[in-house]
């Protein structure tokens, strides 16, 4: 995660689907790792399973596994990177079921399935 983060601008943009507890745009690499990361893995481990990286969008395939319950959910996603002079300017976030996963937030920090 340091490497991943350190290719970050400071001023990255982050844009996150507005279902999410941390949806919305995001400013600024610290504000990332408090509000998005910091949210993500306070209620769930992250493991990521699979990943493609192409000259275009990026697909990631993972598991969250919430710290609570134990509930495990599938989650498939695509980042689109904005790559500049090797650093990442902007990161726009699509979710393939952002309900859903807003509804597993929920459930995992509450502790209930």
């Amino acid at each position: 995660m340091p490497g991943a983060l350190a290719k970050l601008d400071p001023e990255v943009i982050v844009d996150e689907p507005d279902q999410l507890p941390y949806g919305g745009v995001h400013q600024g690499r610290e504000v990332f790792v408090q509000s998005i990361l910091g949210a993500m893995m306070g209620y769930a481990n992250v493991a990521i399973t699979d990943a493609e990286v192409f000259e275009g969008p990026a697909g990631v395939i993972g598991t969250l596994t919430a710290h609570t319950t134990g509930e495990e959910f599938p989650l498939t996603m695509v980042e689109i990177h904005q790559v500049e002079d090797g650093t990442v300017r902007k990161i726009d976030v699509y979710t393939k079921n952002p309900h859903e996963l807003a509804a597993f937030d929920a459930r995992a920090e509450a502790g209930t399935r």
